[in-house]
């Protein structure tokens, strides 16, 4: 007959064991609700940074238009993507930065009297230029110049520019542009893909020519090619918004050139994928 003793011990050694072999059990945090805001992001951007976030496994859903995602996780995991969040929405950070776009600026030079030098418009510039003399005063339009901007969304981008003078005595005389945009982002709308920008700025720096000095207008240079006095003027467009690509679009007018003057800017957009 087996001692009591003995047949005690083999049943504490047994409970020690089966203790050891069981794993201890991790309290889990339970989910809340939170919602994120985003500042900066929108559109394509906006989508990428909601992408980026699929690796924490969490519960979560973007809106754009209420600019906000909504996360059901673990507190420390809603801390981790909101730390991710705060990274990315930023002009510049890697959810940014996406999209390379071309962008063309058409200058057309608008007077409400004709010109005695005729030039025809490009093809694609005709619907813009009739939209203009049945808005506006001015029915001589003549293409200026056309000047192609390479851009990338979510990046600054700043030209300098020089455009001919066609103007009487002002031969081998230009006008200078500065152009800073900056393309916030590709959305997509129900009509199309359109860009939007935050920033849309150019300061034009024109020479005219002063046929005296009477007028009381300090000449600031001579022409050395025909001995003609000038002056400077400064104007400019600031402007921001959503344009359509492959749209030719209106951006404003530039006016203070003279009583019947005026630049306005037409721009096209290329999204490349």
């Amino acid at each position: 007959m087996r001692s009591p003793v003995i047949v005690t011990a083999i049943v504490l050694a047994t409970h020690l064991v089966s203790g050891q072999d069981k794993p201890a059990e991790v309290k889990q945090e339970a989910p809340e609700a939170v919602i994120i805001p985003v500042k900066t992001l929108s559109g394509d951007s906006f989508r990428r940074l909601v992408e980026l976030l699929a690796v924490f496994k969490a519960s979560y859903r973007g809106d754009e238009k209420l600019r906000t995602i909504v996360v059901y996780a673990p507190k420390d995991v809603v801390g981790q993507m909101r730390r991710v969040v705060e990274e990315l929405d930023r002009p510049g950070s890697e959810a940014a930065i996406g999209h390379n776009i071309d962008m063309t600026l058409a200058f057309l030079r608008c007077s409400t009297k004709p010109s005695s030098e005729k030039r025809e418009l490009p093809a694609d510039l005709e619907a813009a230029a009739r939209q203009l003399r049945a808005a506006t005063q001015y029915k001589d339009i003549q293409l200026w110049d056309i000047v192609p901007v390479h851009l990338q969304e979510g990046k600054d981008a700043e030209n300098s520019l020089r455009l001919p003078v066609a103007l009487t005595g002002m031969q081998g005389m230009y006008a200078t542009a500065q152009v800073h945009v900056r393309a916030e982002a590709v959305i997509r709308k129900e009509t199309g893909r359109y860009v939007r920008f935050d920033v849309m700025r150019i300061n034009f720096r024109i020479p005219q020519a002063s046929p005296s000095l009477k007028s009381g207008v300090s000449a600031q240079g001579i022409n050395p090619l025909v001995n003609t006095q000038y002056t400077y003027i400064d104007v400019g467009l600031n402007t921001a918004g959503d344009f359509k690509e492959d749209q030719k679009t209106v951006l404003g007018k530039i006016s203070g050139i003279d009583d019947e003057s005026a630049i306005f800017v037409v721009i096209s957009l290329k999204v490349l994928d």
